[in-house]
């Protein structure tokens, strides 16, 4: 695998079903392991099979029916998660088993009642037992980025030298700045001895809006593989977006010149498959997948998109699988998008009825936020109505059939 390419761990199964709202059936957790594989991830861990029977048996079920990535089973330092994720991954022709403990004073002292030497102890016996089921073992430090560095270290060390592949070093609470973990992953790759035998990888937490920030500050540190969530959902704040990073390292390879096996005309029918399948919606602006990233209200905007999409996109919607860009009418927009629009519909406007239109269309506007199809064709009906004969059609266009579009960014 290239020095550039970026393994994507999709948690959305785990970390992100385990958040309030998301919970989901093991038929749903399937389906959407399913789309996952399309999209492109290289693993999805599948759950924390120590959790609960249907936990085990979704891991069980995916492990069984979803061939291609790597399925991932999330377990603690202790040999009955151990065993029981080795179970439930026993049929993936690729597996991993993710062990995690804290490393932290403050989880240590005040979580676990444990001691330094009994963490570094239960890590490493962590490491050989999970290698008696595979040989891709990942480790996670929970709250690495609060833990004390020289500790850290030496538990690195030690499980890379127990046979452990992987090493996450999660920013569990949102609590970083991407300036500091750029710095911590240079820091503890170029301490760590054999840091050289295992891929490092960063796990962001949103509580500070800085999950995906932090994340591609990891990568420029040195972190090869990143750790998201479709929607950026997961516990409290939620983590990073895959599809945020996934599209920052497209636009910007310039800056971020890595790369992923992602599919991104999966992205949004994969963003749409979570919402639908945990009725838990999208916030309008969120980047990539919100309903408002490809649209387009201020009149100033509306005139620059219509002459070239470049001036306000800096990707194409249709990249990330969005049908399509939306001019919304609303109290911002501008002559030529109302024009345009009814082009659409195929109203086509003559020179002296736009002004009439689009002040009809901003009075509705104050009234209503946005116009639908409905409202225009309306209003155009009603105008061209005061120079035709009674009960005589203003157009002869069919509405009824025309969806009502009100400027959500896909039809939505």
């Amino acid at each position: 695998m290239s020095a550039n390419r970026l393994t994507i761990f999709d948690t959305t199964l785990r970390d992100g079903e385990q958040a309030p709202g998301f919970s989901m059936r093991i038929d749903e957790k399937l389906k959407l392991a399913r789309q996952l594989a399309a999209l492109g991830v290289d693993i999805i861990e599948a759950g924390f099979p120590i959790a609960s029977e249907a936990d085990a048996e979704a891991v069980r079920t995916i492990s069984t029916q979803v061939p291609g990535p790597v399925i991932a089973g999330l377990a603690r330092c202790s040999p009955g998660d151990i065993d029981r994720a080795g179970e439930a991954l026993a049929s993936a022709p690729r597996r991993r088993i993710h062990v995690f403990i804290a490393t932290s004073d403050l989880h240590l002292e005040r979580k676990l009642r444990m001691t330094r030497e009994a963490c570094l102890d239960a890590a490493v016996a962590a490491i050989h037992r999970a290698r008696r089921y595979t040989d891709d073992v990942q480790f996670s430090a929970e709250d690495a980025t609060r833990s004390d560095p020289d500790f850290l270290c030496r538990v690195i060390q030690e499980v890379i030298s127990a046979g452990c592949t992987t090493v996450n070093l999660p920013d569990t609470v949102g609590y970083s700045t991407p300036d500091e973990i750029g710095e911590f992953f240079r820091a503890v790759l170029g301490r760590v001895p054999n840091a050289g035998h295992a891929t490092f990888s960063a796990h962001c937490h949103d509580d500070l809006g800085l999950a995906v920030a932090n994340t591609l500050a990891a990568v420029s540190g040195g972190a090869r593989q990143v750790e998201c969530t479709i929607n950026g959902i997961g516990e409290r704040a939620g983590n990073a977006s895959l599809e945020e990073i996934v599209m920052a390292t497209r636009v910007r390879s310039d800056l971020l010149p890595f790369t992923t096996a992602i599919n991104p005309r999966e992205i949004y029918p994969t963003s749409q498959m979570l919402t639908a399948l945990t009725g838990e919606s999208v916030q309008a602006n969120k980047a990539i997948v919100g309903r408002n990233a490809f649209a387009h209200e201020a009149g100033i905007h509306q005139d620059g998109m219509l002459k070239d999409r470049r001036t306000y996109e800096i990707m194409r919607p249709e990249e990330v699988g969005v049908p399509q860009a939306t001019l919304v009418l609303g109290r911002h927009s501008g002559r030529h998008a109302v024009q345009r629009r009814c082009e659409q519909l195929g109203l086509a406007l003559e020179r002296h009825e736009v002004e009439t239109v689009y002040w009809a269309i901003m009075s509705i506007a104050d009234r209503e936020k946005v116009v639908s199809d409905r409202d225009l064709a309306d209003v155009i009906g009603r105008i061209r109505g005061r120079r035709t004969a009674a009960g005589t059609p203003a157009n002869a266009t069919d509405f009824n059939g025309t969806p009502a579009e009100v400027g959500y960014g896909h039809g939505v």
